[in-house]
């Protein structure tokens, strides 16, 4: 950038503007830049900005930021999925310059005399101002040029309708010696790309009837599964994502639990794609027919449910490519084609592309699978490990099915290195699995979650507990309460979540020293009484409905940008808020993260980020109970793991009065003893006598 002023630091610019920021349609975007001048004239700066059709919108006046800093913020709303543009500007302010000098030389009792410059100087950015207002406000600056050029008013009468358009040349600035800064791009997006909830099953095991000594095993249908679609979306979620529905390969298919052998009645992993039947566009035949397919797609959507599905770029054996195409594939030494590997595990069912050969054909018929998927209905793609396909691969593929569909967005389900995972973000991904799951202490949570924040730019955060890969050990153990603490962390800690079946019937019995499920659904058929969970009590669902309501009903968590935490004084408990200025809505949420015993702390809330100043009060409502408590900066808490490991507040703001009333008393010091439940949350302990009364002050 070359000109008048130097415009540096832009944000947001992902990857010194190699790739473009991330948004989504309506989300507010906080832009940045640091600028400065010589001397001590008044700089302006305003952001300009162009929509995906190319139309430029009203340009967007910046405040400064921290003083002595010459940092500069404003925010921008994109109303249009696509492409916008956007640069900083950088202009000398005279109506601000002359402003402050004006002010200074009055209050310092300079008088007409010695005024008459200034009070010409200010004529001319009046006038030089009549043609930036709306007409409705020109009559106001019309009468401030009148009276500076009054000589029979006294001074203050003479500049104070001049100082009056404040607020009004701060909108519609003069602007002299505009400097325009780099250009930048920010790719938008439709809202689901940020908000969402996903809940992941797999068709085949909806109706399915396991093999029994008279009968061979009978897979479910799409046609079965269309039954599970209002429990899905009665719990309030909006993504339903299925595995490969894909004809799987016979040739080293796998049995139960990974078996290396598999038995006659073994339906193999879904994700060892491709046989006789056809492969990456093709259906499995017990799943049902393409017209089956369209009419689970249209009953989803029926349902509130946008069916998204899984693009795993690998082949069976005895996929249709290792015939037609055996270029695309590595050839070891003795002949034989490459299976998968990430030792010591080996993947015999699977065979993984070589990009490296024939990459201009493999690109070709994996944007012909893409896109026909695309034609389908399909928007959404849950892409299996892009980590291991190469970058540029991605970034083209993406940009290729957007030009034809702006809306599809691709998740990657890539759990690796963190550069990596944040250069797939930076590349087109929309959203990224992440290391939720392995962050089980408040201290990690919040070290992880303020990384996520600072990398909103480039990498949207969807937590997810579960996978059918993945059981963490915090749920192997945890009881019941664990399941609810990682469903309140993973639901309102990011704006997309997700999980998978069998979550909310505890499932929980792990595979002898691995970190996945015995009896793993990625091998054989696994259907489910979910009809008989619910009337037996036995099912997490009614939670995770509730967790749902309160996110689909409070705007302040369909963001990310927004994430605060507070203070607490116990280790085992996060507190965080999100805070929607637009509506004013705001959630606080303590969470435990101890699945065993109850937990006491005491909140230090930081009370302008809730839009409160330090000493005011106000009601919260909590949305897991129904009850209600009167809350200020400092908040006792308590969280016990079976009753409630949490609770989830949504902040009633109070109305002002009509008639100014005398303020409350102070409220006293309370210890343990005297906290009543309606403000604990619970009925106040008995505190410890090793403890010192202090800490548990409310």
């Amino acid at each position: 950038m070359t000109g008048r002023f130097p415009i540096e630091d832009v944000s947001p610019v992902v990857a010194c503007g190699r790739y473009p920021a991330k948004a989504v349609v309506g989300e507010p975007v906080p832009v940045s830049a640091r600028a400065y001048r010589e001397g001590h004239d008044a700089l302006g700066c305003n952001v300009v900005w162009l929509g995906p059709d190319g139309a430029a919108r009203p340009f967007t006046r910046m405040r400064p930021g921290e003083p002595g800093q010459d940092r500069w913020h404003a925010t921008i709303r994109p109303d249009a999925v696509g492409t916008w543009r956007f640069a900083v500007e950088a202009f000398q302010d005279p109506y601000l310059t002359w402003q402050n000098a004006v002010t200074k030389k009055v209050a310092a009792g300079q008088g007409p005399a010695e005024l008459a410059n200034d009070l010409a100087e200010g004529g001319r950015v009046l006038t030089a101002a009549l043609d930036l207002v709306e007409p409705a406000d020109r009559e106001r600056i019309r009468a401030a040029l009148v009276a500076l050029g009054d000589t029979d008013l006294d001074l203050p009468r003479r500049v104070g309708p001049a100082l009056d358009l404040a607020a009004l040349l701060w909108e519609h600035p003069v602007r002299e010696l505009v400097t325009t800064g780099d250009e930048h791009q920010l790719w938008v997006d439709r809202p689901r790309a940020l908000f969402s909830a996903w809940y992941e099953f797999f068709p085949r095991s909806e109706g399915a009837i396991p093999a029994t000594v008279d009968a061979p095993a009978r897979s479910g249908t799409f046609a079965t599964a269309m039954e599970r679609l209002p429990g899905v979306a009665a719990m309030g979620f909006d993504v339903l994502y299925l595995p490969p529905i894909h004809p799987i390969g016979r040739v080293n298919r796998k049995g139960r639990n990974n078996a290396l052998t598999a038995g006659p009645d073994d339906v193999g992993s879904p994700w060892a794609i491709g046989a006789a039947e056809g492969g990456h566009d093709a259906i499995h035949p017990e799943l049902g027919t393409p017209e089956d397919f369209r009419d689970f797609v249209a009953a989803a959507a029926e349902q509130g449910l946008e069916v998204a599905m899984d693009l795993a770029l690998q082949c069976a054996p005895d996929h249709p490519w290792v015939t037609a195409h055996p270029e695309w594939f590595t050839t070891r030494a003795d002949g034989s084609i490459a299976y998968a590997e990430n030792p010591p595990k080996k993947y015999q069912d699977i065979y993984p592309l070589n990009f490296d050969n024939d990459p201009e054909g493999i690109r070709a018929e994996i944007l012909r699978v893409v896109l026909h998927w695309v034609g389908e209905g399909i928007k959404i793609f849950r892409v299996d490990n892009p980590h291991t396909k190469p970058f540029d691969f991605w970034h083209w593929l993406i940009g290729e099915v957007k030009k034809v569909d702006p809306d599809v967005l691709f998740l990657a389900e890539a759990f690796t290195r963190p550069a990596i995972m944040h250069g797939l973000g930076k590349i087109g991904f929309t959203q990224s699995y992440t290391y939720f799951t392995w962050r089980t202490t408040a201290a990690e949570m919040r070290e992880y979650c303020a990384e996520l924040v600072a990398a909103a730019d480039h990498m949207r955060p969807n937590f997810w507990p579960n996978t059918p890969d993945i059981l963490h050990e915090s749920l192997q153990h945890g009881g019941p309460p664990m399941f609810k603490i990682r469903a309140v962390l993973a639901a309102l800690l990011s704006p997309s979540w997700g999980m998978y079946a069998g979550y909310e019937l505890f499932e929980h019995v792990a595979r002898p020293g691995a970190e996945e499920y015995l009896d793993n659904e990625k091998y054989e058929l696994r259907p489910r009484d979910w009809a008989g969970a619910q009337e037996q009590g036995r099912s997490l669902a009614p939670f995770i409905t509730t967790l749902n309501r309160v996110r689909r009903d409070n705007p302040a968590l369909h963001r990310l940008r927004n994430l605060h935490f507070h203070e607490i004084d116990n280790p085992a408990l996060l507190c965080w808020s999100k805070h929607d200025p637009d509506t004013g809505n705001t959630v606080i949420v303590v969470c435990s993260f101890d699945s065993r015993a109850v937990q006491w702390g005491n909140t230090t809330l930081d009370m302008p980020a809730l839009g409160f100043d330090w000493h005011e009060r106000f009601t919260v409502h909590d949305e897991l109970t129904g009850t209600g408590y009167d809350w200020g900066q400092r908040n006792a808490v308590r969280l016990d793991p079976y009753l409630q490991p949490a609770h989830v507040l949504t902040v009633r703001r109070p109305t002002p009065p009509a008639v100014a009333e005398a303020p409350p008393p102070a409220a006293p010091d309370l210890t343990v003893e005297d906290v009543p439940a309606d403000l604990s949350g619970g009925t106040a302990p008995t505190a410890p006598a090793a403890k010192d009364d202090a800490r548990w002050t409310s």
